[in-house]
């Protein structure tokens, strides 16, 4: 029979290492290559590369950073990336984060407007704006449907979670209701539901406990 090593079992047993960046300098220029892809669909560009590439959020997470960053004043990913920034370094953190995020696509923007300004009339510029839009519609689709696997395991299950998808869209998307009023309405009724659902697992992870001898 082959022998085990204490070392080598308790070694399988440690958790993986959660990668992460390295420093403020490392948050920084992440930040900007993420902001310098972000033509027209950040959001998308956001998920695959906190997500997929750098893997410094998994999908419920991000889903979780992204609800929040959305409900605070502010440009979404400004408000996401000072909160990792925050979550890692610090107050310096979410300077970095924000820096890297705004300093660069802040003078790629002021050149493009001084160019474009001379052709912003032109039939042709008005057709690529509106084929941008219909390309940042998508890749913002595209990424909501990738993102719905992760409800799965949402506390709230995912038919709830479905609904109010539905209706969100129904009030926003249909009968034009002012976002505010929207967020206050569902999001309110969003938070009851999730933190009732939250109470009734702490109640059965405790009788759980409670039955263990």
């Amino acid at each position: 029979m082959p022998v085990v090593s204490e070392t080598s079992s308790q070694t399988t047993n440690l958790p993986a290492i959660r990668p992460q960046p390295v420093s403020c300098a490392d948050l920084f220029w992440s930040m900007t290559w993420l902001a310098l892809q972000g033509f027209g669909g950040v959001l998308a560009v956001v998920q695959r590369v906190l997500v997929d590439e750098k893997r410094w959020l998994t999908n419920e997470e991000f889903i979780e950073d992204w609800a929040v960053a959305q409900i605070l004043p502010g440009p979404n990913v400004v408000n996401l990336a000072l909160m990792i920034g925050d979550r890692y370094f610090g107050l310096r953190g979410g300077l970095a984060a924000l820096a890297g995020i705004l300093t660069f696509p802040l003078l790629v923007v002021l050149v493009i407007a001084a160019l474009f300004a001379s052709v912003a009339d032109m039939p042709m510029a008005q057709g690529a704006l509106k084929g941008m839009g219909a390309v940042s519609a998508g890749l913002i689709a595209a990424v909501g449907l990738r993102l719905v696997t992760a409800l799965k395991a949402n506390v709230m299950s995912a038919s709830v979670c479905t609904a109010l998808a539905a209706m969100t869209f129904i009030a926003v998307a249909i009968l034009r209701i002012p976002l505010a009023w929207v967020l206050l309405g569902l999001g309110t009724m969003a938070t009851l539901w999730a933190y009732r659902q939250l109470g009734f697992v702490e109640q059965a992870h405790g009788s759980i406990k409670g039955d263990k001898p």
